[in-house]
């Protein structure tokens, strides 16, 4: 909902379901298209220095594939801003969303990257009926998963590891990722690590976005054990939070706050979440600053890396193929 008139928050409650049905009331109401919206958002996060995106869509069989279609839009118009990676993403579920499997094929069919997921047992409530077509059209394509998994404690770190064998069986290493995986913060210490063990033998990686109100994963935890941990920005304007606004700089420090970072080393390893690791996981090729490399990167004015992590400094320049595409924070016309 960048770029438009304030919608107040209106879950009526702090479950994902309630936040998952007020999400479809105010996609109901709106009428201006995604494209519209997610084009402010690339301006937005370029001028912060965001170069590249994995952007979840939302697909049920309420919307359909609409919404894959104006994201398709902005991917081709602002292709020399940014490169976009997208989710077809089952918001309100698979079981609960009849056809949303089909649709989740079709997306594929259509443009889209990779396939997502949302809680299989806390929303579908079958986490066999919620995986099987995941990893049937995964398979199928030999593209990648994104899986939002929320549910916590030793039922959540079940479906991780259920995930995690899935990724195995089907051929899948390097190629899954599973988003927030709160359960990893909220068992004890030995079952964290051997499941850490089993996501670094499969390659299934994890993304956190420094949660406000949940668990975060031990992420030096999962980092020692081999574990790819990337960063991500999750919610920005829409119907699940007010907040979030793509500048993964400050989401670094957003990350090291909530996981208690305070030495250099610590913040180092915030900000290798949302860069370098975070390319990794996308398969963003010549990432980083290199002889010969696709001259991709942003200045600012800080005397070292965590304090750049710790004062979130405007970006003086942002280059994108060696071109200035922003300076001080603002979008070069």
């Amino acid at each position: 909902m960048l770029g438009l008139p304030w919608v107040p928050n209106q879950a009526e409650g702090n479950q994902v379901a309630d936040r998952i049905e007020a999400e479809r009331r105010v996609r109901a109401a709106r009428t201006v298209p995604e494209s519209v919206t997610g084009a402010n958002l690339v301006r937005q996060i370029v001028a912060s220095g965001t170069l590249h995106v994995r952007s979840h869509v939302d697909i049920d069989n309420e919307l359909g594939l609409k919404n894959l279609r104006e994201i398709l839009k902005v991917r081709e118009h602002l292709a020399d801003l940014v490169t976009i990676q997208i989710v077809a993403f089952p918001q309100s579920g698979i079981l609960r969303s009849p056809g949303t499997a089909d649709l989740l094929a079709a997306a594929m069919a259509e443009g889209a990257d990779l396939l997502g997921g949302l809680d299989p047992v806390g929303i579908d409530g079958d986490l066999d009926g919620h995986l099987d077509p995941l990893f049937a059209i995964a398979e199928r394509r030999g593209t990648g998963i994104d899986i939002h998994l929320h549910d916590g404690g030793e039922g959540g770190l079940a479906q991780i590891e259920a995930i995690a064998q899935r990724t195995r069986a089907a051929g899948l290493q390097g190629k899954v990722a599973i988003s927030h995986a709160f359960a990893l913060g909220s068992v004890p210490t030995l079952l964290a690590a051997r499941t850490a063990d089993l996501l670094a033998e499969t390659g299934v990686a994890i993304m956190s976005h420094g949660p406000g109100g949940a668990t975060i994963p031990p992420l030096k935890l999962l980092r020692e054990h081999g574990v790819r941990v990337f960063g991500g920005s999750d919610n920005i304007r829409d119907a699940w939070s007010p907040f979030g606004n793509g500048d993964m700089l400050e989401r670094a420090m957003m990350i090291g706050y909530r996981a208690n970072f305070r030495h250099d080393e610590e913040l180092a390893l915030a900000f290798d979440m949302v860069t370098k690791s975070a390319a990794d996981v996308l398969g963003i090729e010549g990432y980083g600053i290199a002889v010969d490399g696709p001259a991709d990167f942003v200045v600012v004015e800080a005397g070292s890396l965590a304090e750049a992590v710790a004062a979130r400094p405007r970006r003086k320049l942002v280059i994108k193929a060696g071109r200035i595409v922003a300076k001080d924070g603002v979008l070069v016309p």
